[in-house]
């Protein structure tokens, strides 16, 4: 068995590419050493090597029916050797090695930058053991195994309480944006997060079969439906390469000198979409990691820059994802004295919610009571005395449970009670309450007006919330195509829809319920910054801040990048043109061609590293 290094496949390029400058500078010390013969010998053999991988990617190129920028180059290279004309050979070997080599490097900065995404998913339990708590892995949890979830524990696996009662944090799952209160035979789903009080629970999965698990199936499903990229050399590889042919045959032709018909393949050799595409690419993709930025590979931002749609998920994506006070609605006092006797409270409180309101107020400058004997109801609210008299702040289940009517008549259908809210009573009369909405990013609207400036038509939400939130939100951004209450799979239903209509499509989303419909659109954009480990592998860009605004930026990022590669392409096929008509007539040799088109590649690639500069976004 032969010991490969570690990530080999990924690294051969680069090996590839060393090998070839060495090898060849051996062949070079050779010839200087008055060894010609076996110098000659060492060029076709490193020339034979090198160049193996890019015939194996061509023959599946062409069974797949299209025709890629490599078959010139080795075309020529094959030519040279046969001829005898070995420095033309080792050039053009170095061009096509080094262009792999930069494509492998875009990929691998990529992976570099996402290894600290990469370690949200679940992977420890806390297994109840009579009357000891062991902390086992997550894939030895078995159906029936009890297990106790601490505050902030991220839940395991899906499981039902059967002790205890809390707030559970389940926006990441089912795109829910406030926390959702659990108690007794309440559901627990894997990957949401235990907000409040400690709590027992029974695992009706084991991993592999939680919600969780389920999403990760989807994506995987999601990802083998996506259509493969098409690089932009390969669009005009075709036509470029018909037209070398044919202009070597006819150099051939009135020749019937094969010199000839070689120096037209020399100096039509592809460099400028070998080589100098990638680093317009590459660059275009460093320059957008220097925004906090990651595009997975250069296929992605090529996409990107011609983008005719965006869905997007709500929750933590257009909305920050956390809670805040939208409303202080109070019943027989002032809006005021709600907020004091609400945040004095909730002051002794571990609820999420607490901290909010209590944060609210002192913003508000109130001055808050100091109450007495406070008591805690995990998932349910708190009691404490201001004044000598009992205060209740908590869901409306939990005033009624302790005989206070949250539906007096003057305040019937106060808050509707649908709307995520404390409510609030003092002595057994109801008070009023507190309202929590999700509030939408500030940069949120610019960044969709600026994406219209630039070209992209129409926008999507897809989300898991109730309509009465979504809606609004989706109105006041200017998204008019809105589809509330979606699970995964319909999500990826919906955008393949939309696929149909308007395609190139982005998907941009946070959540672990997004990461299916990320994978099956044409760019999945995931937020990374407080998004999922499962929305960040299946997405092709992650933005690393959180800053929606950054989707603006890397769509001109694109534009600007995929206009200076075409820039270059049609900069060395006209300069290739140029040449290829005096190789015909006879003016240039082989080995002068190759010299040629290195200075050419010297134009084009100076050209397209303007991708990695600043510039005035537009």
């Amino acid at each position: 068995m032969y010991l490969m290094p570690k990530n080999f496949s990924l690294n051969f390029p680069y090996y590839n590419l060393v090998f070839v400058l060495l090898a060849l500078l051996g062949c070079l010390l050779l010839s200087i050493a008055g060894q010609p013969n076996l110098a000659q010998v060492g060029v076709v053999m490193v020339s034979v090597i090198a160049i193996i991988p890019s015939v194996r990617d061509m023959i599946k190129t062409l069974r797949s029916g299209q025709v890629g920028i490599d078959v010139i180059a080795l075309a020529a290279i094959g030519s040279s050797l046969l001829l005898g004309q070995y420095i033309p050979a080792g050039v053009i070997v170095i061009m096509l090695t080094g262009g792999e080599a930069l494509e492998v490097y875009a990929k691998k900065r990529a992976r570099h930058e996402l290894d600290s995404l990469l370690n949200r998913k679940p992977t420890i339990a806390h297994i109840i053991q009579g009357s000891k708590v062991e902390e086992i892995p997550v894939l030895k949890v078995i159906v029936g195994n009890r297990l106790l979830l601490k505050p902030g524990d991220m839940v395991p696996v899906d499981g039902k309480i059967y002790k205890g009662a809390t707030a559970v944090d389940e926006s990441a799952i089912t795109g829910e944006s406030l926390p959702e209160n659990k108690t007794i035979g309440d559901m627990v789903l894997a990957g949401s997060v235990n907000l409040d009080g400690a709590v027992e629970i029974h695992a009706t999965h084991i991993s592999k079969d939680s919600q969780y698990e389920q999403i990760i199936k989807l994506v995987s499903e999601a990802s083998t439906k996506k259509s493969p990229l098409v690089r932009l050399a390969d669009i005009y590889s075709l036509p470029f390469t018909i037209i070398a042919f044919t202009l070597a045959g006819v150099a051939w032709w009135i020749s019937g000198d094969p010199l000839r018909a070689l120096s037209v393949l020399v100096v039509a050799t592809p460099c400028p979409l070998l080589i100098a595409t990638p680093v317009a690419i590459v660059s275009g993709m460093s320059r957008a990691a220097s925004r906090g930025v990651i595009i997975k590979s250069g296929g992605v931002l090529e996409q990107l820059s011609r983008l005719q749609a965006i869905a997007f998920d709500k929750t933590g994506t257009l909305t920050q994802g956390k809670p805040a006070v939208s409303g202080v609605e109070p019943c027989g006092i002032s809006q005021d004295e709600l907020l004091k006797i609400v945040a004095s409270v909730e002051q002794f409180s571990t609820h999420s919610l607490a901290q909010v309101v209590v944060d609210y107020a002192k913003s508000k400058k109130v001055t808050l009571y100091k109450p007495t004997a406070p008591k805690e109801f995990a998932g349910k609210g708190m009691s404490a005395d201001i004044g000598g008299k009992k205060a209740l702040v908590g869901s409306a289940n939990f005033l009624k449970e302790n005989g206070v009517n949250v539906d007096t008549p003057v305040c019937i259908g106060h808050s509707s009670h649908q709307q995520t809210a404390l409510f609030a009573s003092k002595d057994k009369e109801y008070l009023g309450s507190i309202v929590f909405a999700d509030p939408i990013r500030p940069e949120a609207k610019d960044t969709i007006i600026a994406l219209k400036k630039l070209g992209i038509s129409k926008f999507i939400m897809l989300t898991g919330d109730r309509s009465q939130v979504s809606e609004p939100i989706a109105h006041k951004l200017g998204i008019t195509d809105v589809h509330s209450q979606a699970l995964p799979a319909q999500k990826v239903q919906l955008l393949l829809t939309e696929k149909k209509k308007h395609s190139p499509i982005a998907m941009v989303g946070d959540g672990i319920n997004d990461a299916p419909v990320l994978a099956a659109s044409d760019v999945g954009i995931a937020l990374g910054a407080k998004g999922s480990t499962a929305a960040s592998q299946a997405a092709d860009a992650v933005i690393m801040q959180d800053n929606i605004g950054r989707l603006s930026e890397l769509v001109v990022i694109s534009k600007r990048s995929v206009q200076i590669a075409k820039q270059s392409i049609f900069a060395g096929i006209g300069l290739s043109s140029v040449l290829m008509v005096f190789a015909v007539l006879g003016f240039i040799a082989p080995v002068v061609g190759a010299f040629m088109q290195e200075a050419i590649d010297i134009v084009v690639i100076l050209n397209a590293l303007r991708a990695r500069l600043k510039f005035q976004d537009k």
